[in-house]
């Protein structure tokens, strides 16, 4: 599970990444940060990762970890579950 931004803070809530994402012009908000000590996770902002999914948890992944959800990026245009 990976760690996610909104502006440089992490978020209260799944909704607010949605809110977020809902322009794709403002998908540079978001960034995902990579937590896995084997370096095999995408970090950075939302808008450039490569097509796939990225599991993450909020608000912080390592003290509170209140909603899961998966970014899915599929030809340029990214989705919240």
């Amino acid at each position: 599970m990976q760690g996610i931004y909104i502006d440089g803070r992490r978020p209260a809530s799944k909704k607010a990444i949605k809110l977020a994402l809902t322009d794709p012009a403002t998908a540079h908000r978001v960034t995902v940060e990579a937590t896995s000590v084997f370096g095999n996770e995408y970090e950075g902002h939302v808008d450039t990762m490569p097509d796939g999914e990225v599991h993450f948890v909020g608000p912080d992944p390592y003290t509170s970890r209140k909603f899961y959800g998966t970014l899915t990026k599929r030809d340029g245009k990214v989705t919240v579950k």
